[in-house]
């Protein structure tokens, strides 16, 4: 007894300590939100280049890649990057505190280059700058001309750059090279030819430019020794470097250099893509769907329902203080994010009260208290093998991937963390003081787990048989991918502007026109994802799949009906936001995902388990991907982040399933596992309706009340938590027990 106070009164003093602190950020600190939910900065660049107009083309999409990498190592989250025509690159950053370092930092060329040293020069002659091949003359840190050899190393030969502050020696900031295995040997050769002058020599040093500018030119140490070199392909600039200064330097050299050069010409304020209204409808759809949700779950479990909605709201306190605190960026993507994670957090919930109710039901001197405690002693398995794949597959999403899938892995996992926080904490500290009370303990059907619930209860008396002929299931499976494959190769994808690109149209008008008001007039004209910002003080910007010329006409003239004189501004043809290296991207790290949980299930549970998980996830993908192709729905970067969704709950519900079927294993190694598996769905199958209904709730809100886009997006998770749903008792389990073998199935041994 003493022992549980104290186990008690430990949860309850985290749990106090981490609302306290989430409190405390979420009243100091705002989150950063998306272009699509508040706008942002957008800033044009133009490519400098005199190639041919393919070459120009090429030119500026590796220049997008590179851009690409320097804004994420701004810190900036959730940009958007298009090329617009053949030399423009649109940058739309969100929530940027400066916006004109950012567009410097952007534009700066960043070649990097390693010269040997010739010597001193008395002025900076006709030489300086870029000079002949074989030699040039630079000024260095103080402003002495030093004469350079042609470079030795170049930015290509960089694996790597970091930046640090060395507290040992109390030098400051510095920056960290690191060379590949071709820049190494490089590297040791210039150093050990500089070795053979004496110290003091200007030709004992070597210098490091980056855009024509001499940045450090440091000595070798006098320890190193005359053509012997500095091994290990590392070197460090030093200067008076402040912490902003040398994580610039260091993004610059680690980006890489632009292939040509750019110039900024434009630099605006542009507003958000989805619209106040939109955002609205989002907003009363989120809290009304999130109410009926609490609704039901105090309804099916009571006082403990209660409490699991305060630890949801406690949940929703959490993780929005970790976003601002990491300074993240909340998205659509990032909300899909968010509400996986609250189906995850409710799906906790439901576990732990649902093995209470098993527990409660088998003692024959029960006490809610008791009940409980073995509840979460029991569940705690499942839910750290769907939270740990899911963690899994969000770290890897963040680490390989970019942009939107990114976002998704770093909102997906802060939400997993906080459910977990949510589940096993919070509600634990709630519900066990709430069932020790005298109160409580005198009435226990209030607490909601002393009855069986009329799902287990109609189980219970029917016991049906489900798994009598696993391979008829697997059957219908297969049935159902032959008609998501038959809608993709009949109906085809309806690849939206962000796969393909599109055009991008700018309006100046005379009256200042709503954007709200240009998409619903858009949208009657026959133009539903039209994606319309405003930009600027009166200026529109309109950007569409590709248009022929009597489709661009109406729509100058439907904004003309709006703002007046309208005259077009700009009208260019525009690239992918979804280019393809950060296709390529998304794929690598979804395949290393998939891969990394296809491993942990296979340690954890077995091998045939971890085959029919991933095999009924990619079941559930196909659905998905062919409904929407016979609907005619688009696929874009909202679908992307509904997929990704869809993806972690199916390997949620497959994980939950399994850990019952090893649970029941460890147990009885005589009964057919055919048998074991029947009643492991039995047993897990009201918690897997309960879920499913609560994340239900929410999803039917914001498909009836949200707008087009928001629909699509509730509409693809719906249908995914269906099939999820469908494919973890009905393409799972029949594919496990096909892959063991008869003998196996006859007898758990």
């Amino acid at each position: 007894m003493k022992r549980r106070k104290n186990s008690l009164r430990a949860r309850a003093l985290l749990a106090l300590t981490v609302i306290a602190a989430s409190l405390a950020i979420a009243l100091t600190t705002p989150v950063r939100l998306g272009l699509d939910l508040r706008g942002g900065t957008q800033i044009t660049l133009e490519t400098r280049s005199t190639a041919t107009t393919e070459a120009d083309r090429e030119a500026t999409d590796r220049t997008m890649e590179v851009l690409r990498g320097r804004i994420d190592a701004l810190g900036v989250a959730e940009p958007t990057l298009v090329r617009s025509g053949d030399h423009r690159i649109l940058v739309e950053l969100p929530g940027v505190q400066d916006p004109k370092k950012a567009a410097d930092v952007l534009g700066r060329t960043a070649q990097l280059t390693v010269h040997p040293v010739l010597g001193t020069a008395e002025t900076a002659d006709d030489k300086t700058g870029p000079g002949p091949a074989k030699e040039q003359t630079l000024p260095d840190e103080s402003g002495q001309p030093l004469r350079l050899k042609a470079a030795a190393l170049t930015g290509q030969d960089v694996k790597g750059a970091d930046a640090r502050f060395d507290q040992q020696s109390g030098a400051g900031w510095h920056v960290t090279i690191d060379f590949t295995g071709n820049g190494r040997d490089a590297w040791a050769d210039v150093t050990a030819q500089a070795a053979c002058h004496p110290a003091g020599d200007p030709q004992r040093r070597v210098a490091i430019v980056l855009d024509n500018k001499i940045i450090s030119s440091p000595q070798v140490d006098p320890s190193v020794g005359c053509g012997t070199g500095i091994p290990g392909g590392t070197t460090q600039i030093t200067g008076s470097f402040d912490d902003a200064e040398a994580r610039e330097l260091a993004l610059l050299i680690s980006g890489g250099a632009l292939p040509v050069p750019v110039e900024t010409v434009e630099q605006r304020t542009v507003g958000a893509t989805l619209g106040e209204a939109a955002i609205e409808a989002a907003a009363w759809a989120a809290v009304l769907g999130t109410t009926l949700t609490a609704l039901f779950i105090i309804a099916v479990y009571r006082l403990m329902g209660l409490l699991a909605t305060a630890a949801l709201l406690c949940y929703g306190l959490i993780s929005y203080a970790a976003l601002a605190a990491l300074g993240a960026t909340l998205t659509l993507p990032g909300l899909a994010g968010f509400v996986l994670a609250i189906g995850m957090a409710v799906d906790a919930n439901v576990l732990v009260f649902e093995r209470a109710r098993e527990e409660y039901a088998a003692r024959s001197r029960p006490s809610p208290r008791s009940a409980l405690t073995a509840g979460f002693r029991g569940a705690l398995s499942a839910i750290a093998d769907s939270n740990i794949t899911t963690l899994v597959a969000a770290g890897l999403l963040f680490a390989f991937a970019s942009g939107p899938v990114r976002g998704f892995g770093v909102t997906l996992g802060i939400g997993v963390l906080a459910s977990m926080i949510s589940a096993l904490v919070i509600t634990r500290v709630l519900a066990e003081y709430a069932a020790g009370r005298p109160a409580v303990r005198r009435r226990p059907r209030l607490t909601g787990i002393a009855d069986t619930g009329r799902v287990r209860d109609g189980l219970l008396r029917r016991k049906p048989f489900l798994m009598r002929r696993p391979r008829r299931w697997l059957a219908v499976s297969g049935a159902l991918l032959v008609m998501a494959v038959s809608g993709v190769l009949v109906r085809g994808l309806d690849l939206g502007i962000d796969f393909t690109g599109g055009r991008l149209i700018e309006y100046s008008t005379t009256t200042v026109v709503d954007p709200d008001r240009a998409r619903e007039a858009l949208t009657e004209a026959g133009f539903p994802r039209a994606v319309v910002q405003s930009s600027g003080d009166t200026a529109l910007t309109v950007r569409t799949e590709n248009l022929t010329d009597t489709e661009a006409a109406t729509v100058t003239d439907t904004i003309g009906g709006l703002g007046g004189e309208t005259k077009k501004v700009r009208d260019e043809l525009i690239g992918p936001s979804l280019g393809d290296e950060l296709r390529r991207n998304a794929v690598i790290a979804l395949a290393l995902a998939l891969g990394a949980q296809l491993l942990y299930l296979a340690v954890r549970f077995r091998w045939r388990f971890a085959t029919a998980a991933v095999g009924a996830l990619v079941h559930d993908v196909v659905i998905l991907v062919g409904v929407f192709a016979w609907l005619g729905k688009p696929i874009d970067g909202v679908f992307l982040a509904a997929l990704l969704t869809v993806i972690g709950y199916s390997v949620n519900d497959s994980v939950v399933l399994f850990d019952r079927i090893r649970e029941l294993l460890a147990r009885d190694r005589t009964t057919p596992l055919s048998r074991l598996t029947n009643q492991a769905i039995l047993q897990t199958l009201p918690r897997t309706v309960n879920t499913g209904m609560g994340a239900a709730i929410i999803l039917t809100a914001l498909a009836v009340l949200a707008d087009d886009t928001l629909t699509d997006f509730a509409l693809a998770l719906l249908i995914g938590l269906a099939v999820g749903t469908y494919s973890s008792v009905f393409t799972a389990a029949p594919l496990t027990l096909s892959l063991n073998p008869p003998a196996r199935q006859q007898a758990a041994r």
